[in-house]
């Protein structure tokens, strides 16, 4: 027999789904900072000690933050999973991004880092049954090709370099996966206990590894104030605060439609140029933004009928 929503469920709904999509765009405005502090960053340190020296930073806040609260240790069936969010997240998508950006342009890594939104949707549809409809899909690759427009236009087809973008792929491939990891786990717990556990259990090899690196590598730097500053902010924002907003946006909204908020980072990361390091903002700029928004809400729209929700625990 099949199950009929009332019109109090649907509007219950439609307001959980809102609030997970405003929790995604902060974490996400949040992550938009990543790719320009960590081209800062690298330039003062090691890719590999700027990988490490983030989760270090995270890991001791969140230590700290889970000490403060008595969290309880997760279950041992949890463990899997943020294990697994643990190699995306904290060695993954940082140590693969970093590498590349040594090689190549910030630019250039947008062209490919442009389909996170979709590689993150397909996961979570193989990973959790997620259910979406085909319209949904449409719009998932056409804001995916409009900011591929979007990244080749602001020169993004120049500084290529194919171990370049095989880091790429593999960064994408991995935070994607370490995305919809995390997500699972918030059906049990807050999204802020899932990234701090990840840090927390990461910190037995982050702060070793950072030290040997820093032995070996110190001699060949000398990070600015600036590049400190960034490396820290990359600890602090992108490695964890993000994830309190994002992993909290993503059960609420559900995976593959939470996710495509994401489309929007690379014109957010355009914005902080734009104010910031004083770069232009064209024409075409502000045509690719309104069709990447015009994308989202078209995503957040298709919404299938099957598509679930699940409130993460408190």
């Amino acid at each position: 027999m099949a199950s009929v929503e009332t019109p109090t469920v649907g509007r219950a709904m439609s307001v959980t789904v809102r609030a997970g999509l405003v929790w995604a765009f902060v974490g996400v405005l949040l992550f938009s900072f990543s790719v320009p502090m960590t081209k800062v960053a690298v330039g003062g340190f090691s890719p590999y000690l700027t990988a490490m020296g983030r989760a270090v930073i995270a890991g001791v806040l969140a230590g700290a933050l889970l000490l403060v609260r008595r969290v309880p240790i997760p279950e041992r069936v949890h463990l899997k999973p943020i294990g697994f969010t643990m190699i995306g997240a904290v060695f993954g998508w940082p140590i693969l991004i970093a590498l590349a950006l040594e090689r190549t342009t910030s630019a250039h890594v947008a062209v490919i880092a442009a389909f996170m939104p979709l590689t993150t949707a397909l996961i979570a549809v193989l990973r959790t049954h997620e259910r979406v409809s085909p319209q949904f899909w449409l719009a998932a690759v056409t804001g995916s090709l409009a900011l591929v427009v979007f990244a080749l236009t602001r020169g993004g087809a120049a500084g290529a370099d194919p171990v370049a973008d095989l880091l790429v792929v593999g960064a994408v491939l991995m935070s994607s996966w370490c995305y919809v990891e995390g997500a699972s786990v918030t059906k049990v717990m807050p999204g802020w206990q899932v990234i701090s556990w990840v840090v927390v259990l990461a910190l037995p090899l982050t702060v070793p590894a950072s030290a040997v690196i820093w032995v070996r590598t110190s001699a060949d730097y000398s990070p600015t104030a600036m590049e400190w500053a960034c490396l820290v902010g990359l600890g602090v924002s992108s490695m964890y605060l993000g994830f309190f907003a994002w992993y909290r946006g993503l059960a609420l909204a559900g995976i593959a439609h939470g996710s495509q908020v994401q489309q929007l980072q690379a014109l957010l990361t355009l914005l902080w140029s734009a104010l910031l390091l004083g770069e232009a903002v064209t024409v075409g700029t502000v045509l690719a933004a309104v069709a990447v928004i015009a994308c989202v809400v078209w995503a957040q729209r298709a919404r299938g009928t099957g598509a679930s929700v699940v409130a993460p625990e408190e």
